[in-house]
């Protein structure tokens, strides 16, 4: 095997084998399979890509081999040698090291002091000696790193390459670099590129974790790509350079997003096809947010009856768009509700009008789980008619409301004083169901709707979206299940650092395109 940048150098085998192979990992959780039966190889002087949407399973996959989560079957082997990664700090002596999409460095701290952390305590640690290495490693890979600088002061960019310095200056056989683009700008991401095959060429192993395809076949040597917790296939480097840029999308496009259509959880044929209705939800170079991704000039329309779907892999805008749209954050642009402006409009006076939102967060937004589900429905409505008056609380028509809402929906509950933390997520889902589609609901706006949701669930969560379309509602309907889309949608819009980058009809090319779009961020 040969050693890792700035480690002594021995003498490597005749015939070098996988740094890490992993066999038949499977991974579960409560009424989910993680990983299903997950194999891979991964061999030294490779930058190995890992392709999946979200929910495939590639976060879980790092959380076993960087010793945060144990398989339920399966096993690891390093250098040939079956191991069990028993936590983070036993992944880095075993020659794993990982560097995570959000920064794991103590921003009020210098550089050096970041690498010293975790070191023995009974000694003082050698910042002069910590430093000079440092430098001179960095200086070997094209860096230039100053060891005294606060990491409060570093670009997002300079910070990743301080945590791959660190994981190689401690024996990084093995580099993890999980979505390790994703808040970086595109200068900062061709930088990472570049360092990634200086380090290969040194011997080092990488597993490169992106969704974007340019990326994986501009860095990538060997591409796996994870389809809902398994392999769904593997082209290696022979494969690789002897297919065309186009010949290699198409194939791994294939692998990610499948050739057929609907999800096990849903039924039904897509919406596309419908003639649309009167304009309903008209939004305008919508821009909010001060966050890596803010949400940039969004425009899109949404129709009476129409179900517009957006994709996008999680984080790229998709919260600041609902939440803009609801009133919650600041935003500049227009937004108009059945030819009324209403983006000047608080959260209440939106509502009013008729927008409604069902957040993705149900118990830390949509809901407070100590108050009963009964007073649950009407949060939005505290004070109102006919539940209050003159200031005073009318039990009686909050429990026939909440009665009604109970029947309507299907809430599985023990009565409606119950606390809604006390439900099933299913349970508090209908909860917010109930109260965002009833009344004069307009247009509603759904953030992952069926996210955690058990199959029953989903289902009925997805008829909801459906019937709500069939009565008439504008739909926004936000997903990270590229199925659940197809199954639904008459058009998606497709989102990916924080622009809307096409939308396309709901047709037999609707999968491609939007794999093209959500992987490569190109137009349909």
């Amino acid at each position: 095997m040969q050693s890792p940048v700035g480690a002594a150098v021995s003498e490597p085998p005749a015939t070098p084998g996988p740094v890490v192979a992993l066999k038949g990992l499977t991974k579960r959780f409560p009424g989910v399979i993680a990983n299903n039966n997950v194999s891979a190889q991964i061999f030294p002087g490779e930058v190995h890509v890992l392709l999946g949407e979200n929910g495939a399973g590639k976060s879980t996959l790092v959380g076993m081999l960087s010793g945060l989560q144990q398989p339920d079957q399966g096993h690891i082997e390093i250098g040939g040698a079956r191991v069990t990664v028993t936590s983070p700090r036993h992944a880095l002596s075993l020659g794993i090291g990982t560097v995570f999409q959000h920064s794991m460095l103590v921003p009020s701290l210098s550089v050096v002091d970041n690498f010293t952390l975790g070191g023995t305590w009974w000694k003082r640690p050698d910042r002069e000696g910590q430093a000079a290495r440092i430098v001179e490693t960095a200086a070997r890979l094209g860096l230039r790193v100053d060891p005294f600088a606060l990491v409060s002061t570093l670009s997002l960019g300079e910070r990743q390459q301080v945590e791959i310095l660190r994981a190689l200056m401690r024996g990084s056989r093995c580099l993890i670099l999980d979505e390790a683009t994703a808040m970086l700008t595109p200068h900062e991401a061709v930088s990472l590129g570049e360092l990634m095959r200086r380090l290969v060429a040194e011997g080092l192993a990488i597993i490169f974790i992106t969704h974007k395809l340019n990326e994986a076949l501009a860095y990538g040597d060997r591409i796996s790509v994870l389809r809902l917790g398994k392999n769904a296939g593997e082209i290696g480097p022979q494969e690789l350079r002897a297919q065309t840029d186009a010949g290699n999308t198409a194939r791994i496009i294939a692998l990610m997003f499948g050739a057929g259509s609907g999800s096990a959880a849903g039924e039904g044929a897509p919406r596309s096809g419908r003639e649309p209705g009167p304009l309903v939800l008209e939004v305008a170079g919508l821009t909010a947010g001060a966050g890596r991704i803010p949400l940039q000039n969004a425009t899109f329309s949404v129709h009476r009856g129409e179900i517009l779907g957006l994709a996008g892999i999680d984080g790229n805008g998709q919260k600041e768009l609902a939440e803009a749209l609801s009133g919650q954050v600041p935003s500049a642009g227009s937004v108009r509700l059945n030819g009324r402006e209403i983006g000047g409009m608080t959260v209440g006076g939106r509502r009013a009008a008729g927008l409604r939102y069902v957040t993705d967060d149900r118990l830390g937004e949509g809901t407070v789980g100590a108050f009963p589900v009964a007073v649950n429905f009407l949060l939005k409505e505290i004070g109102s008619t006919p539940f209050w008056q003159k200031g005073l609380e009318k039990p009686q028509a909050i429990r026939a409301q909440a009665e009604e809402h109970v029947k309507n929906f299907d809430i599985r509950t023990p009565g409606v004083q119950t606390p809604v933390g006390k439900l099933s997520g299913g349970n508090i889902q209908k909860v917010l169901l109930a109260r965002e589609l009833t009344g004069s609901a307009e247009a509603v706006i759904f953030a992952k709707p069926t996210y955690g949701l058990d199959v029953q669930n989903i289902r009925a969560t997805r008829d909801r979206i459906r019937e709500a379309a069939e009565a008439g509602k504008a739909v926004l309907l936000i997903s990270t299940d590229l199925d659940e889309l197809l199954e639904l949608a008459d058009r998606i819009a497709v989102i990916d650092r924080g622009r809307i980058r096409g939308i396309v009809d709901n047709d037999a090319r609707a999968r491609d395109a939007i794999g093209r779009l959500m992987s490569a961020g190109e137009e349909p």
